[in-house]
């Protein structure tokens, strides 16, 4: 468990049983309407949408918009004298070439945005409308409410930032993911190199030089007053809060600094000599042989705070600062969104089980991990759990749904309300015979897909909404 000079702390070593898989918690907040109630008895309405997506031998790169205005996609095609971008189905102007890292939306996916190449010179199209000519430049980011758009450039080999098509103070280089946007939109962040040093630039105002800032550094407060960053001094590194400089380590996790939800908290994780842990509001918890990657987390009221810490060949979750599972392994805890309940995976022998408020849940051969998810209330809790058959199902509220030859991590949502949950699940082909996709609504199978280009979202209308595409025309699905 010993840190690098990369600064970024090692992992625990996985539970076998509890297969990795990427999950994107959906942002399902906003009431729905009371037309949610009916949702299992309407019918499915297909829209097209036009254009050649998902043409694998043509694509460049492909986006995926989910919030709660619905989906989007986006696409970069070769075409007749050069590159388009597709947006949902509809091809934009010729380019030269396209960014490698394609188009990026809004939050609200009510705005696009993509790198393109016209002649020798790059720059970015936002809405449809080209930006300035730069001699290079970066990924675009939005501000959250998608008012604002910012990235890096360069011209004559300076390095710059431009927010709202304006370009900043000139550096030798700007960091990767830089810059970001405070929640608000009204304040923008990176970090730029100066000479051998580097240093975070604030609203346009440089701070103290360093020796190296953490790649994914600096991060705002979610009320947009607070700065942190990690930086590297000499052979060590230390967290920025507000300005003022913490102690010194010898690393601090890759991905830290963070800030509760109420901005009032922040937390990271370290490790001195062989010995890791977790540091919030600069009290030192307990050290540890490992903390695990991605720890540790906050409730979104930022009362609460949890991670997974190993300690004797076993890992165990560590809940307020106190020890509270058990169990030979535990992991990937989760709070609910009024930070009242929790839940995590554990591990007994060859048996795996969720734990919820302390209570264990049906046992399984495994439990995918980073699956448990709860209703945008608190009450209902859902995650994706494999059998002795080798079948998957959906637990949820300790209820398993039919089974499956696989299901889709990422997939699994619940409405607004909490009244409805969906996924993607598939079945194996008999002899010769494709393996087939299906949306599957409140555990009633819906329509095969041929090809997921978006996977389902409950809009704040209550209707669900996904995106498909068959032979290779894009399709708007609706329920």
């Amino acid at each position: 468990m010993n840190i690098g000079r990369s600064c970024c702390l090692m992992s625990l070593t996985a539970v076998t049983v509890m297969m990795s898989a990427a999950f994107a918690a959906e942002d399902m907040k906003g009431a729905a309407d009371n037309r949610s109630d009916q949702l299992s008895q309407r019918p499915y309405h297909v829209e097209k949408l036009g254009g050649n997506s998902l043409n694998m031998a043509r694509y460049v790169a492909v986006t995926r918009s989910k919030s709660r205005n619905g989906c989007r996609y986006a696409q970069g095609s070769d075409a007749p004298g050069g590159y388009v971008m597709e947006i949902d189905g509809q091809s934009g102007p010729v380019f030269d070439n396209l960014g490698e890292n394609g188009a990026v939306f809004s939050t609200d996916g009510k705005h696009v945005a993509y790198a393109a190449k016209k002649g020798s010179s790059w720059l970015v199209v936002v809405d449809g409308i080209p930006g300035h000519e730069f001699d290079k430049i970066g990924a675009p980011v939005f501000s959250a409410d998608g008012k604002r758009v910012a990235y890096s450039a360069m011209r004559n080999r300076k390095a710059f930032v431009v927010v709202d098509g304006q370009p900043g103070s000139e550096y030798d280089e700007i960091m990767v993911n830089s810059p970001v946007f405070s929640f608000d939109g009204k304040r923008v962040a990176y970090a730029a190199k100066k000479g051998s040093n580097w240093l975070v630039v604030v609203d346009g105002h440089p701070g103290p030089e360093y020796d190296g800032i953490m790649v994914g550094s600096p991060v705002f407060s979610a009320d947009g007053k607070r700065v942190a960053y990690a930086a590297e001094k000499g052979s060590n590194w230390l967290v920025v809060v507000d300005g003022q400089s913490g102690p010194e380590y010898v690393g601090i996790a890759k991905g830290f600094p963070i800030f509760s939800g109420d901005s009032k908290r922040v937390a990271y994780t370290t490790q001195k000599g062989d010995r890791q842990f977790v540091v919030v509001d600069s009290q030192i918890g307990p050290e540890y042989s490992g903390i695990g990657e991605g720890f540790p987390v906050f409730s979104d009221d930022g009362k609460r705070v949890a991670y997974v810490a190993a300690q004797d060949r076993k890992s165990f979750v560590v809940l307020d600062g106190q020890p509270v599972s058990k169990y030979e392994f535990s992991w990937g805890p989760v709070f609910s969104a009024d930070g009242r309940r929790t839940a995590y995976l554990a591990q007994n022998g060859k048996k795996s089980f969720v734990v919820i408020d302390g209570q264990p849940g049906p046992e399984y051969v495994g439990i995918m991990n980073g699956s448990l998810v709860f209703s945008a209330d608190g009450k209902r809790l859902a995650y994706i759990a494999k059998k002795e058959n080798e079948k998957w199902v959906v637990v949820i509220d300790g209820q398993a749904s039919p089974e499956y030859d696989g299901l889709y991590p990422g997939t699994l949502v619940f409405s607004a309300d909490g009244k409805h949950v969906a996924y993607v699940a598939q079945m194996k082909g008999k002899w010769l015979e494709k393996d087939k996709k299906y949306i599957v609504l409140d555990g009633q199978q819906g329509p095969e897909i041929q090809t997921l280009a978006c996977s389902p979202v409950f809009r704040t209308d209550g209707v669900m909404e996904y995106l498909e595409s068959k032979s290779f025309v894009l399709y708007r699905v609706t329920k």
